[in-house]
């Protein structure tokens, strides 16, 4: 009976209590199990979309598409290592500019959910914590650990106070704010730590404002996840049985509103599988029982975006999956930001419940197929170890990893001599699958094969006393969920060869990023050859034109690409799925030349050149080969 006077009440349009009418306030109505906003009982169906995937020229254009979905509220995370990446270093700006993204949210009439973590999962890189916090190896990450703790508390310090203002009750959008994420499927249930974290929120930003957890819907998630002072609330998708989801929310929360934080609208995808994707009718069926109950609703993704640079995560499910760069999610929004198939039919469904923007869905942007663009000019990595890594290289005895040597992401070469002459090969390998994540060995510069963790622990090699070995050791992203605690990168173990543990390393940390932007092209002698790590550049114009457009790498094997000094992302066309990298238009330049730079890990074609489609090609996955393992 109360949930269809919930419903009655939000499809009539709600009425006004006597008390606070006019005041500016949200908060939970226990009595009557609804929001209330301005003492009026409220709903909101509410779309995910994560500022730091998608570009800042596009945010406006991705909000008004959703505004005009007829959602009346985002739901929005904030990522840690996004914004602080070095201890007390912060960076709020460009693209980063989190409260510009508040505002433009605020222009569109559209009220906020805030996710700020510190831990947000989002498959981004290590949930949105900073790798930083693993230089000291033995801290308890999203505990009660002295040391997370000291981090976490300087960084709200920072956050918490540039959201204040935005709260509903202070004139701003933001109308409930969650505290920690899904922590119920965290290994440490610690509840000393989610009541630090209460304490913090409450002490920073007041009493009024709705703070709440989200857990998925297992009795253990639940129970560790949920906290006295702070509203359950579940996530769950269109496979689920709503009402019994709905049931175990109310296991926690017996009175106040029905929430689902995170209903999935499609899902993640991993290098080596298959596009995920989830039934347009499905999701429109489940979406429409959810709202029959008068349960307030956030669609997990409305939009995905793109994991430019690095920061796509991992899961570790039966061996390390890397999580793609393409986050299209098969959303609403595609990964481009145009309207689907799949965003008409949810539209309707909100139809039935609340009264859709007038006028029309703004068109897709606009495509280009800019065709081929050779990159001719090929530079092995080797060649050109001074630019990438300026300062003086490490020694070390043994391997060290990423974080001890304060590398966050990328790449790191780790160089030794052969101690003994092989005449018949010996087993190059990394003891206790000691490689995080991809090593691409070298010996005398010459490409001999690739390590990858969970798959290949060894490879066969021979050389003469001295030889030079180096392995340039790739970080594909942190684990993201669950017991993601000690995700470390580089060589964790040690390596040997045959029986003998390789010692005496010389440890370069590589910051390509800063080369390819401020230093490149370089002026090393270019090079010949195809395998091996190895950078490839090119130009090429668009008069008048600079119009969104997708990379495709045929031939190519495995690496990363750089346009106009920005890092669009991995790719493994290999491996798949995906085949395409999504090219904003904003990064490319109509007026001037434009500069791609390939870096090649394994095996590059024989006549190097990249093909610009205006279709993505998200979905072939290929067996792997001997080749692919190389």
């Amino acid at each position: 009976m109360e949930l269809l006077l919930c419903v009655l009440m939000v499809v009539l349009g709600g009425l006004q209590l006597q008390a606070s009418s006019t005041d500016r306030s949200f908060r939970i109505d226990y009595v009557n199990n609804c929001f209330l906003k301005d003492g009026a009982r409220f709903r909101y169906i509410s779309g995910s979309i994560h500022y730091f995937r998608v570009p800042p020229a596009y945010w406006k254009d991705r909000l008004l598409k959703m505004y005009m979905s007829g959602l009346n509220a985002v739901q929005i995370y904030v990522p840690w290592n996004y914004h602080e990446p070095q201890p007390g270093v912060y960076n709020f700006s460009g693209d980063r500019d989190l409260e510009k993204f508040l505002n433009l949210v605020a222009e569109l009439d559209l009220l906020v959910i805030l996710r700020p973590g510190p831990y947000i999962c989002a498959e981004w890189e290590m949930g949105g914590l900073p790798s930083w916090l693993l230089t000291k190896p033995d801290i308890a990450l999203r505990t009660t650990d002295s040391d997370y703790l000291q981090a976490m508390d300087r960084w709200l310090g920072v956050l918490l106070p540039k959201i204040k203002p935005h709260l509903y009750h202070n004139g701003g959008n933001i109308i409930s704010v969650q505290v920690e994420n899904e922590y119920g499927s965290y290994y440490a249930c610690d509840y000393n730590y989610m009541r630090h974290l209460l304490g913090v929120f409450r002490a920073s930003l007041g009493e009024e404002v709705v703070l709440f957890t989200t857990d998925g819907t297992s009795a253990s998630e639940l129970k560790c996840g949920t906290l006295q002072g702070l509203y359950a609330t579940v996530d769950f998708g269109p496979e689920e049985n709503v009402t019994e989801a709905f049931m175990l929310q109310r296991l926690y929360e017996p009175k106040g509103p029905l929430v689902n934080s995170e209903f999935y609208t499609g899902w993640l995808d991993y290098w080596g599988e298959a596009h995920s994707t989830k039934s347009a009718k499905k999701v429109a069926n489940s979406l429409q029982k959810i709202l029959e109950m008068g349960a307030n609703v956030n669609m997990y993704m409305f939009q995905g975006g793109t994991n430019f640079g690095y920061w796509s995560g991992a899961d570790y499910k039966d061996g390390y999956k890397p999580i793609t760069t393409s986050y299209d999610y098969d959303a609403p929004l595609s990964e481009a930001g145009d309207p689907t198939d799949k965003l008409y039919i949810i539209r309707s469904v909100i139809s039935k419940f609340q009264e859709l923007p007038a006028g029309p869905m703004p068109p897709p942007t606009p495509k280009f197929a800019y065709g081929y663009v050779s990159v001719p000019q090929r530079v092995a990595l080797l060649d050109v170890l001074a630019i990438l890594s300026p300062s003086l290289p490490f020694y070390s005895s043994y391997p060290i990893t990423f974080e001890a040597l304060k590398q966050a992401h990328g790449f790191m070469l780790y160089r030794t001599l052969l101690p003994q002459e092989i005449v018949e090969s010996a087993l190059l390998s990394a003891s206790r699958n000691g490689v995080h994540d991809l090593a691409y060995v070298l010996l005398n510069g010459e490409y001999q094969g690739t390590l990858e963790r969970d798959r290949v622990n060894g490879i066969n090699i021979s050389g003469q006393l001295g030889d030079t070995l180096d392995l340039v050791v790739e970080s594909m992203g942190r684990i993201n969920f669950g017991a993601n605690d000690s995700d470390f990168k580089g060589l964790i173990h040690n390596i040997t060869l045959g029986t003998s543990i390789l010692s005496d390393w010389i440890i370069y940390p590589l910051d390509i990023d800063t080369a390819v932007a401020h230093a490149w092209p370089p002026t090393a002698q270019s090079s010949s050859g195809h395998t091996g790590p190895a950078f490839y550049t090119g130009t090429f114009t668009t008069p008048g034109i600079s119009e969104d457009s997708y990379l495709k790498l045929p031939g190519w094997t495995k690496g990363q690409v750089w346009i106009n000094g920005f890092n669009l992302g991995r790719f493994w066309p290999v491996r798949g799925p995906q085949q395409t990298l999504y090219v904003p238009g904003s990064f490319l330049s109509g007026s001037a030349i434009n500069t791609v730079v390939v870096l090649e890990l394994q095996e590059a074609p024989d006549n190097p050149k990249v093909l610009f489609v205006s279709r993505p090609l998200l979905n072939v996955t290929y067996n792997y080969t001997h080749k692919d393992r190389k």
